[in-house]
Formats: C-alpha cells, sequence, structure tokens
C-alpha cells in the first residue's frame, strides 16, 4: 500500500467557527498538532511568531534556527516541518486563499509583499527591537478579536492583519531597496511570478523575457545584478524544488514526477535533477524520509 504525504487544509487544524481563519497562541497550538513537526504541506498561508523557545524549522527544505523575536511566513503548497527543543512559544496565524477576496478589490494584493512571494530567502524575518513591541500589540489584538463573537470582528481581524503585513514589509522593502531601484525590483518580481505559474513549460530565460518585453541579456543581468545568480538558474531552482515538492509524496513514483514537470523521459529527469543536486531522485527521497539527514537536503 503507498504511503500517503500529509496535506493539511485550514478546516482540519481550526477549532473555531470561522474555517478560513486560525489565530493562536503558539504553545498550545503545537500541543494540539504535535504530528506537524513531520514534513507535511498547508493548503493556506501560515505564519509564526516566536517569543521564545529553541530548535529549528524547514521550508521548501531549507533549515532556519528557531530564535525568539523571529518571524516566517509560509505560502500555501510550500513543505515544512519543524524541530524544537524544549518549550517554545509565540503566535500562530494560518488563513485561506479566499480569506482576503471580499474585503480587498486585488485579488492578488497580498503578492506584493516580499514575504508571500515564496522565496525563502524573504519570509523568516528577525524583527527589529524596534518594531517588537508594535508586532506583539498586534498579534494580541488578533488572538482578542479572534474570540469576539461581534458583528464587525472579522473585518477587525483583516484590518489588523494588513497592519501586520504593512509593518513588517516596511522592514523588508527598506532592506530590498539598498540593493535594487523600484522598477527592477518590480521587473524581478514579474519574472518571478512568470516562473511561478510557468515553470513546467517554459524553461528557458528567453521565453520568459519575451514575456516581460526585455531582451534575455537584459533579464540576465538583472538576475545577476540583484540575486547574484543567472535567470537560468533561477528558473532551474524553481524546476528542482517542485521536483522535491512532489518526491517527498511516496505514493508518486519518480516517472510520475517526470511526467508532470514535463521531461521527456524518466532518464532525462534523472540527469537534470542529480546535476542541479548532486543526488539522484531515488537518493534525495531516502534522504527526505530519514531525520537524521534532513539538514543535509537543502535547495542548491
Amino acid at each position: 500500500m503507498k504511503k500517503s504525504f500529509p496535506v493539511y487544509d485550514i478546516s482540519i487544524l481550526s477549532e473555531f467557527k470561522q474555517e478560513d481563519i486560525l489565530i493562536r497562541r503558539f504553545a498550545p497550538y503545537l500541543k494540539s498538532h504535535h504530528n506537524l513537526h513531520l514534513a507535511h504541506k498547508h493548503t493556506f498561508y501560515h505564519l509564526v511568531l516566536f517569543t521564545e523557545g529553541d530548535g529549528s524549522h524547514a521550508i521548501d527544505f531549507q533549515n532556519f534556527e528557531v530564535r525568539p523575536n523571529q518571524i516566517y511566513f509560509m505560502t500555501p503548497g510550500q513543505v515544512h516541518s519543524w524541530s524544537f527543543e524544549g518549550h517554545v512559544d509565540g503566535y500562530v496565524i494560518n488563513f485561506s486563499v479566499p480569506f482576503f477576496h471580499s474585503f480587498l478589490l486585488q485579488p492578488d494584493y497580498l503578492e506584493q509583499f516580499p514575504f508571500f512571494s515564496g522565496s525563502t530567502s524573504d519570509q523568516v524575518i528577525d524583527l527589529p527591537a524596534e518594531l517588537k513591541p508594535e508586532v506583539i500589540r498586534l498579534f494580541e489584538q488578533l488572538i482578542f478579536e479572534s474570540e469576539t463573537s461581534g458583528r464587525l470582528a472579522l473585518d477587525m481581524v483583516k484590518a489588523l492583519m494588513l497592519q501586520l503585513f504593512i509593518a513588517i514589509s516596511r522592514l523588508t522593502f527598506a532592506q530590498h531597496s539598498h540593493n535594487t531601484t523600484p522598477y527592477n525590483y518590480t521587473l524581478l518580481r514579474n519574472f518571478q511570478k512568470l516562473i511561478e505559474t510557468n515553470f513546467s513549460t517554459l524553461k528557458l530565460p528567453k521565453d520568459y523575457a519575451a514575456l516581460l518585453y526585455i531582451t534575455p541579456n537584459h533579464l540576465n543581468a538583472l538576475c545577476n545584478d540583484v540575486l547574484g545568480i543567472s535567470a537560468g538558474e533561477l528558473i532551474r531552482n524553481r524546476i528542482v524544488l517542485e521536483a522535491k515538492r512532489l518526491l517527498v509524496n511516496p505514493g508518486t513514483t519518480i516517472s510520475e514526477v517526470a511526467d508532470q514537470l514535463n521531461f521527456a523521459d524518466y532518464s532525462y529527469f534523472t540527469k537534470f535533477f542529480k546535476k542541479q543536486t548532486g543526488s539522484t531522485p531515488e537518493e534525495f527521497r531516502k534522504q527526505i524520509t530519514n531525520p537524521q539527514h534532513h539538514e543535509n537536503v537543502n535547495l542548491r
């Protein structure tokens, strides 16, 4: 019998009347869902602020050390696991994809925030001391409003969440502004969005350059200047990441993974994967199912 890989819907984890949103203190949430330390996927947005504790957590096979005043964000479809040491506490928010749709005119509004880009380099943030009181205040208000049954309580939750996102994004925007101009940042984000929706069918920089109305050389120079990697490497990294997400599921064969990613055959996919990661798909699958080897499984 094939084993199934856990993919959690928000309704499974929600203990409130509103199944589109869950807001809790982290320690009791962790106690209620202790099995979440194993690798799993979410179909919803997920964020945690750590206020105390030690250990590590992994987002899309990249490991991060747990620290107080660290906040991380995740988008639907990402693979997640954690390994905590001793008592860990903080705040957790889960919310569904359509949660803000009736509240915002722009359905893609959240995509402007770097921490919702799906890139792990933007998703884990250590809060500076001066921002901590404001963030804690917002989380405490969110806890209060989530337990309120008033008519506009849910709208207040949405407003407070947007305040939280904007406060933290100002910090990350300030960091990005040192590296690039607003035009180049927007161009790069548009490239990343196109990769996200087309990586399985469009695999060459020239294809994306045409969609962005720029030359392949311009696109490559932009990626090298801002990210330090080529446009082709950015595309290949996304293909490898999706391959890893699929390989984590023992119920999916390697041939099926190759087919989903539009590789001509099993052999070509295996050669591509090994060239990019140093491991064959079979070796990666064995590593990821052995917790002792998790620290060695990263996206290169």
